[in-house]
């Protein structure tokens, strides 16, 4: 496996150095603390015996997704109902992606590791976190091209100074050797928080909101692209990134995400 792409001080594709320098000096204190200290549980911080693990009670509130899934959404059966079978609302409705992946439900283990990376500074766990994507995408990752991470638009990327995606899709190029390409994907203008907001009115907060810069087309065209986020919960982001990356030429588009809301299907 290759290396992957050398990372700035702080992946997130933006000009925004200062803030790029201090998440990397935030990112090797935290990696410095975690020799230093007993390593911890990445989702409640509790001791466990090696870094980069989750301690015996929040392991047990993981619940893995793994087939019988959809092939399209990827959302989990209750049954299988054979090869290649889609859900009654892929059926309906066929995403613009190729396949979504998740490596877990969205429960309340994913909720801290989620919180954790996003909110708390924790960006040490992208590693780890990464290894898990790498084993639940292994299929969509086997023929990829390009990692390309949900973009933030710039305002709320300086208020947090860092986008998890990003973390998340660089850790991953290096355990894949896959690019990874936090530019290829900007935010068109500043969209409101999805969370609390119905299906139909997350499609529409998000829609028309993503492109692909003219300076990253040529990365993009002809290459087999995935996108890289931390939840899937309506695939209304996803939906809309897929389409500003296959306007822009992609060959494919498929999705992989550290969870998913997910009902059985």
């Amino acid at each position: 496996m290759g290396p992957g792409p050398h990372p700035n001080p702080s992946p997130n594709g933006g000009p925004h150095r200062a803030a790029r320098a201090a998440a990397w000096v935030r990112a090797r204190l935290a990696a410095a603390l975690d020799l230093a200290l007993p390593p911890l549980c990445l989702a409640c911080r509790r001791p466990v015996d090696a870094p980069g693990r989750l301690c015996p009670a929040c392991w047990s509130e993981v619940d893995f997704i793994a087939a019988p899934q959809c092939e399209s959404c990827g959302v989990p059966f209750a049954y299988d109902p054979g090869a290649g079978a889609v859900c009654a609302a892929c059926a309906a409705a066929p995403p613009p992606w190729g396949r979504a992946r998740a490596v877990m439900r969205y429960g309340a283990t994913a909720r801290r590791l989620v919180a954790g990376l996003k909110y708390a500074d924790r960006l040490h766990m992208a590693p780890a976190l990464a290894g898990w994507l790498a084993r639940a995408g292994a299929p969509l990752l086997a023929g990829a091209e390009l990692l390309a991470p949900v973009p933030l638009h710039r305002r709320r990327l300086l208020l947090r100074r860092f986008n998890q995606s990003a973390l998340m899709a660089l850790a991953l190029s290096r355990a894949t050797g896959v690019e990874a390409a936090p530019g290829c994907l900007a935010r068109r203008r500043a969209t409101r928080p999805q969370a609390g907001l119905s299906r139909g009115r997350r499609a529409r907060n998000v829609a028309g909101a993503f492109r692909v810069p003219e300076r990253e087309r040529a990365r993009v065209d002809a290459r087999r692209v995935v996108l890289i986020d931390d939840v899937l919960t309506t695939g209304a982001t996803a939906e809309e990134c897929a389409r500003a990356l296959l306007r822009a030429g992609a060959a494919r588009v498929d999705v992989l995400t550290l969870a998913r809301v997910a009902l059985d299907g």
